[in-house]
């Protein structure tokens, strides 16, 4: 892949946005590109926690204009968005399936669809330089998922109506305020921040992992009566895995588990 960076670090998985030289920017093979790494992340057994980042002095600064909205690109994507039944953005829809705990480390500007793209990961540490927008509504356009569906769930709908409405930036100090990211910390120390916190997460069972991150999926919808259903089916795997035995074995001995992914 030319425009996407992945790298391992034990059960770890970093995806880079490498194009620094538009701070980023998508464009339609970059879009075709982190669609497949996710997919491919998803598909690995051998990766419990994934990191995304920029690469450069930003996040990602949303779509490529020129080749997206004034060029070909764009015509193609009309084409798509015109079916009978269109289907989510792919790279969006491969990003939020991906059933491993993600994780964006924001190190600049994260604005239109880089600020949906941060959206759909799981949590959100950013660099003090972190600045978040939805822009979509001064380039006559409305936000993807990320905008319409995950920012009312994290924000509140009324702080989400406000970013969308005005398309308006907000700094890294705002976006915790709001709770749209987790932590906010130095940008030399935002990548070991968000590794950190990756092998933490990493140290843990992936089977429950998957269970965890469904469930939570599921919250967004769901009754109370089928969330229960839920939980209930996921226990009784749950309790068949090798993972639940070591970690009963693990607290009565007194000792760090050991998981092995089954």
């Amino acid at each position: 892949m030319e425009h996407i960076l992945v790298e391992r670090d034990g059960r770890v998985a970093v995806v880079t946005l490498n194009r620094p030289e538009v701070m980023n920017a998508l464009n339609r093979q970059m879009y075709a590109e982190l669609e497949r790494a996710f997919r491919e992340l998803h598909r690995d057994p051998d990766v419990w926690c994934v990191v995304l980042t920029g690469a450069g002095r930003a996040f990602c600064s949303g779509d490529d204009v020129k080749e997206i909205m004034l060029g070909e690109q764009g015509e193609e994507t009309v084409r798509r968005l015109r079916e009978v039944r269109p289907r989510p953005t792919p790279a969006a829809a491969a990003v939020l399936e991906c059933d491993k705990p993600v994780i964006a480390a924001v190190n600049g500007p994260a604005v239109g669809w880089g600020m949906d793209l941060a959206l759909f990961c799981d949590i959100r540490v950013a660099s003090e330089l972190a600045k978040f927008g939805e822009l979509f509504i001064r380039r006559g356009l409305v936000a993807d998922l990320g905008g319409l569906w995950r920012l009312p769930q994290v924000v509140g709908p009324s702080k989400a109506a406000e970013l969308l409405f005005t398309g308006e930036v907000i700094g890294a100090a705002e976006a915790l305020e709001i709770g749209l990211v987790s932590r906010v910390v130095p940008p030399a120390d935002l990548m070991p921040t968000a590794l950190a916190l990756a092998g933490r997460i990493a140290a843990n069972p992936p089977i429950a992992m998957r269970f965890m991150k469904e469930g939570l999926r599921r919250s967004r919808t769901a009754s109370m009566e089928e969330m229960g259903e839920f939980i209930g089916n996921a226990l009784a795997y749950l309790f068949t895995t090798e993972d639940h035995r070591e970690g009963a074995l693990s607290f009565v001995e007194r000792r760090e588990p050991v998981f092995r992914g089954r």
